[in-house]
């Protein structure tokens, strides 16, 4: 893939709000998007967090995870995240990682940032990092243990999030690059009603997926 990039030092939350706007992610100080020349197929969505409504399967998720408790808080480290970060990493994408490169990514931040912590029997099983701009949450990345994956925590990571947003009077939740087709992304169209961006109008577009 070809990327589009620049590192920012400090940016403000009307500032990141400019970028996530035109479909930039990030990773710490790096900032990105796809700049493929004949391929606009990784698409920017982001979810309507005040007309936001529950499906069914949604509904599901939350009931099996009725006894996970949610933390939203400033982003602090402490040492539980980074052995969660690695064991997902190795079990979902078989990668190792190493702690610098962690540091780095989500506990460096070039904005307003915030970390969501989920507990289940006081134990950290989940955890999402996060920026905020004037008018939205960014999920910057989520992570969760492996052996809870009947819980579907990502998907209830996300609706927790949403309801954040919500409880901060934001207009948007996003959710990074959807591509049709790809099932590892396929949920994300889950979360309606959604927003599209359009890389050659340069738009957000409501659109049925």
């Amino acid at each position: 893939m070809v990327y589009e990039y620049f590192f920012a030092g400090e940016l403000d939350a009307e500032e990141l709000e400019w970028f996530l706007s035109r479909g930039w992610r990030k990773f710490g100080h790096y900032f990105f998007r796809p700049a493929c020349p004949d391929c606009r197929a990784c698409t920017p969505i982001r979810v309507d967090v005040q007309r936001f409504r529950l499906s069914r399967s949604q509904k599901r998720v939350l009931r099996k995870c009725r006894d996970v408790q949610v933390e939203v808080g400033p982003l602090r480290y402490h040492r539980q995240l980074f052995n969660l970060y690695r064991v997902h990493s190795q079990e979902r994408f078989q990668q190792k990682v190493n702690f610098a490169d962690f540091v780095i990514h989500f506990h460096s931040p070039a904005c307003p940032g915030l970390l969501a912590r989920y507990w289940l029997d006081k134990s950290l099983v989940a955890a999402g990092y996060l920026d905020q701009s004037n008018t939205a949450l960014n999920s910057i990345y989520f992570i969760f243990d492996p052996d809870l994956s009947h819980l579907s925590l990502g998907v209830y990571g996300a609706l927790q999030e949403i309801h954040h947003a919500q409880s901060l009077g934001l207009s948007h939740y996003y959710l990074g690059y959807w591509t049709r087709g790809c099932a590892r992304m396929a949920y994300k169209a889950g979360f309606r009603p959604h927003e599209l961006y359009s890389w050659k109008d340069q738009r957000w577009q409501s659109l049925a997926v």
